[in-house]
């Protein structure tokens, strides 16, 4: 097993959900999207070191940011439904209309 190959499938996968955020910030969905590739990313890290390590506190990290994954996921999808029921759109920029 080459470490060094996940490693940079890591790398190319957290660069692809940074890249993703960044360059498209008008699409709420693809934005959560985007986060969810890069905490994947982190997940695979913790896989790969407790592969190599042999040891199981990566496995039980990665657990743990799959589960805060999860209710992140939760959430901004039930604020992505109320911005859209408000203002029948997904643009991030009038998020801010929401305050108050």
């Amino acid at each position: 097993m080459d470490l060094g190959l996940f490693l940079l499938t890591d790398l190319v996968l957290f660069l692809m959900g940074a890249v993703g955020i960044f360059l498209n910030r008008r699409n709420f969905l693809i934005m959560l999207l985007c986060l969810e590739i890069m905490l994947l990313a982190a997940n695979l890290v913790f896989l790969t070191a407790s592969v190599a390590l042999d040891d199981v506190t990566g496995q039980l990290l990665a657990l743990w940011v799959l589960t805060a994954a999860a209710a992140e996921t939760a959430l901004g999808l039930a604020l992505c439904v109320l911005h859209y029921r408000l203002r029948a759109t997904l643009d991030v920029e009038l998020i801010s209309l929401m305050k108050g």
